[in-house]
């Protein structure tokens, strides 16, 4: 489980397969072939937009990853402490990623995410 500190409160955020499923009906697309089929890949895009250091996906995921914790976070809360120059932003993105990396609900998305990503930069060069 992964806090953070906002304000002097102490708020959690869980990468478990309850995130994984909420974060999954974000998006879905059609499976190829298969009429009236879709696979829900929320979670993927996201996670996806984070590692491009994109801060509102940054956002929704911790949004995502908090539902159902007490106490609760805001959006509106989690823009302020982006938005505050005291925060390391990139120490932020780097910590969820690495959570993201350890839990166990997603980190075979990730080393396969991560490996795509290796593949692509060494089929440009």
């Amino acid at each position: 489980m992964m806090e953070l500190t906002i304000n002097g409160q102490v708020y959690q955020f869980n990468f478990g397969m309850g995130f994984l499923r909420d974060a999954n009906k974000l998006v879905s697309t059609t499976v190829d072939g298969i009429k009236d089929v879709k696979k829900d890949i929320g979670a993927r895009y996201m996670i996806a937009r984070v590692i491009d250091g994109e801060p509102d996906a940054l956002v929704d995921l911790l949004d995502v990853a908090n539902k159902g914790q007490n106490p609760r976070v805001t959006k509106a809360l989690l823009d302020s402490y982006i938005d505050d120059p005291d925060t390391d932003v990139d120490a932020l993105f780097e910590n969820t990623l690495d959570f993201l990396g350890k839990a166990n609900a997603t980190k075979k998305m990730m080393a396969k995410m991560a490996e795509a990503i290796e593949k692509a930069k060494e089929d440009q060069n």
